[in-house]
């Protein structure tokens, strides 16, 4: 089953693609449903440079929600990480529960 991390964010794939070291398993990309000849089949989505993919919190790239699906990096080296940190700005929010519990 599916599993979902604690926080990932959708980025345009271009953004990603300016990383010197990218690499892409498309062939990894989730399926979509396309009506051909009558019928109902799956086919693979193309990745385009506007389309949204998502950045989980341990820094692999995902084509969809779920952590360990569909995953379309996961060269996580100390140079990406820098890069989403420096480049996009990414950072996994600090929640405080104890103080989130209080304001109830």
């Amino acid at each position: 089953m599916a599993r979902m991390g604690r926080y990932c964010k959708a980025y345009a794939l271009q953004d990603l693609r300016a990383f010197e070291g990218w690499t892409e398993n498309s062939q990894n990309a989730r399926k979509e449903k396309k009506q051909m000849d009558g019928k109902e089949v799956e086919i693979q989505r193309e990745l385009a440079d506007d389309s949204y993919v998502y950045l989980q919190e341990n820094f692999v790239v995902t084509d969809g929600i779920f952590i360990d699906e569909n995953i379309l990096f996961d060269n996580t080296s100390p140079e990406w990480v820098d890069f989403c940190k420096n480049s996009l700005k990414f950072e996994v929010p600090l929640y405080d529960t104890a103080q989130a519990a209080g304001a109830e």
